[in-house]
């Protein structure tokens, strides 16, 4: 049975959420150029995911479009961002994810070389890894895999999908950016807020003789 369409009332309480996030990203220098994509869930069937090409700090409602559970637009004349695949593929593994947010600040993309022969960055001792759900304590560690970049969406979803596991909370792309999610937009943001000061720290501790 087909699920009912979300409403357009939702749709653009979504967009202007999206542009919302867009807006601090772009603040944030995390979003350079054309770059980075967004997406909020819309029920179990589909999502609002930012358009293709679009300045995120210069986002609007309008900027948005409705995608169903495969990635497909409903209007079949908007084209989505490229890596809409990444999103619905988190939305199918991570039930409880209802916001995606993958950037390209200069300590995500950095770290995605620094750290992508090893396959993972683990954010070890930071009292900053309770931000995330299940962290109670700076005595744990918080993996975050990287994985090869690929112009094949396909071949780069395979790649994520093998490297998801329960407590992972975001992943970089080699020589690309970071994705990371969460149950709301708030906390999506927070996620990305507290992975990119914590990349930071790595990267600023591997400097140090």
């Amino acid at each position: 049975m087909d699920l009912p369409l979300p409403t357009a009332q939702a749709v653009l309480q979504a967009g202007e959420e999206l542009a919302a996030l867009g807006r601090w990203m772009s603040g944030h220098r995390m979003v350079p150029a054309t770059s980075g994509n967004l997406s909020l869930r819309l029920g179990p069937a589909h999502a609002v995911i930012t358009a293709s090409g679009i300045d995120k700090g210069a986002l609007t409602p309008a900027d948005v479009l409705l995608v169903d559970a495969s990635g497909k637009p409903l209007d079949p004349a908007r084209r989505p961002s490229a890596e809409t695949r990444l999103h619905v593929l988190l939305y199918a593994r991570r039930p409880e994810a209802g916001c995606v947010l993958h950037a390209h600040s200069h300590n995500q993309t950095v770290a995605s070389r620094r750290f992508g022969h090893r396959g993972v960055v683990v954010l070890r001792g930071y009292e900053l890894v309770k931000a995330f759900p299940g962290y109670t304590t700076h005595e744990t560690a918080l993996a975050v895999p990287v994985v090869p970049n690929s112009q094949d969406m396909e071949q780069l979803a395979a790649r994520v999908d093998a490297v998801l596991r329960p407590d992972t909370w975001g992943f970089l792309v080699e020589g690309h950016g970071l994705y990371t999610w969460g149950a709301t937009a708030a906390e999506a943001r927070r996620h990305l807020e507290a992975l990119d000061f914590l990349l930071g720290c790595e990267l600023s501790l591997g400097s140090i003789p």
